[in-house]
């Protein structure tokens, strides 16, 4: 199967880097994975960069196919050990993967699982705003908390702890309470704009000041 794998591989960076088989997609550039190791943080964004890319090149390929170049593109540590396993099961016929969905759903339970909810928990632990815009913390906010534990209040407490303090007084502040954690993504985004659009426009102002004094001065002291 590692000479299936390397003939595949080989394949794919003929022309234009199109998989053998492929029907769809032919005109436009898919980015393919980076190498995996095995490290659960990883997990998620090997998956969903192997699905793409699957989906949009390799639609005519055989599901035996996909998956050993799902396998090509795991390399070093846990990985190496977990794709050896799984070339020797499938050349020897224990298992068969009838989807590549298949495949990829065995791939995720084994390095994934309760690790990737340990790591999605330290991450929204350790972020913070700072000086990201309310927009740009929402949506890296919602990206970490997807696979974690957390839901209702605490993952609200989570949101409230991580964002600059100025909005979380404001918000805690505000005569209707917030409830659901849509209601502070909508809520916090807004006052996070406003405030932004106002501090611009006081700089504005100060800067208008300065410029019409100096010309003042400079008009004054004309003989």
């Amino acid at each position: 199967m590692q000479v299936q794998i390397q003939a595949l591989l080989a394949a794919q960076e003929g022309v234009g880097g199109e998989a053998v088989g492929s029907n769809i997609g032919s005109h436009m550039e898919v980015a393919k994975p980076a190498i995996f190791n095995g490290e659960a943080e990883k997990v998620g964004g090997f998956i969903t960069a192997c699905r793409l890319y699957s989906r949009m090149k390799m639609k005519g390929n055989m599901v035996e196919e996909q998956v050993q170049w799902v396998l090509s593109y795991m390399q070093g540590g846990l990985a190496d050990v977990w794709k050896e396993n799984v070339m020797e099961e499938i050349e020897a016929g224990e298992v068969e993967y009838e989807l590549v969905e298949e495949f990829l759903t065995s791939l995720k339970k084994k390095f994934g699982g309760g690790e990737e909810k340990s790591v999605k928990m330290a991450e929204l632990r350790k972020m913070e705003q700072r000086g990201k815009t309310m927009e740009e913390y929402v949506q890296e906010f919602k990206r970490t908390a997807r696979g974690s534990k957390y839901e209702g209040r605490p993952l609200v407490e989570e949101f409230k702890r991580d964002m600059n303090g100025t909005i979380r007084r404001k918000l805690m502040e505000a005569e209707n309470s917030l409830t659901s954690i849509e209601q502070w993504y909508r809520r916090a985004t807004a006052l996070d704009r406003n405030w932004r659009e106002s501090k611009r426009e006081e700089e504005r102002l100060r800067k208008k000041e300065v410029a019409g004094g100096g010309q003042k001065q400079e008009r004054q002291s004309l003989p």
